[in-house]
């Protein structure tokens, strides 16, 4: 049965608690693959740091999973979480024809979850995510535990692609 008083704890997961590094190469070329990037997502070894966190906040939170991974992902993102252990919890995902950028599809849910509830922090990886969220009086813990790719960095902002 789900506490709907425990605050939301809010978790990216390319990044954060996946690590898509050895899929950004399909970022790199012109034009990129996304379907062989998406594709290549089940093999994302997890990011210990994110995933520890991630336990802990279970602990006294509920946990959201907020990427911008498009809707067609979902069973493959699902089967990920619950293979490595992850906390259940509801998985909010990009529309599959949605590209605006992740700060802007992020904020969005973000504030439609505060409606309902206290957001006791945003993990993420995306520096625009982050900034957009503290600027809208979100708790965030910058997930730096890794570095995404140019490529990768790009393709957040301007084709609003995960």
């Amino acid at each position: 049965m789900i506490d709907k008083t425990r605050p939301f704890a809010v978790f990216d997961l390319d990044g954060t608690l996946a690590d898509s590094s050895h899929r950004q190469r399909f970022l790199d070329r012109k034009p990129r693959d996304w379907d062989a990037f998406f594709t290549a997502a089940p093999a994302d070894p997890p990011l210990a740091e994110g995933v520890a966190l991630c336990a802990a906040a279970a602990e006294e939170c509920e946990v959201v999973y907020l990427t911008g991974r498009p809707e067609r992902c979902r069973r493959d993102t699902v089967a990920w979480l619950a293979e490595r252990g992850l906390p259940a919890g509801t998985v909010h995902m990009r529309r599959n024809d949605d590209r605006r950028p992740a700060r802007v599809t992020k904020l969005e849910i973000l504030r439609r979850l505060a409606r309902g509830r206290e957001i006791r922090m945003l993990v993420d990886d995306d520096e625009l995510v982050c900034d957009a969220a503290e600027r809208a009086g979100f708790r965030v813990v910058r997930a730096r535990w890794t570095e995404a790719g140019a490529a990768l960095k790009d393709a957040q902002e301007r084709e609003g692609r995960t």
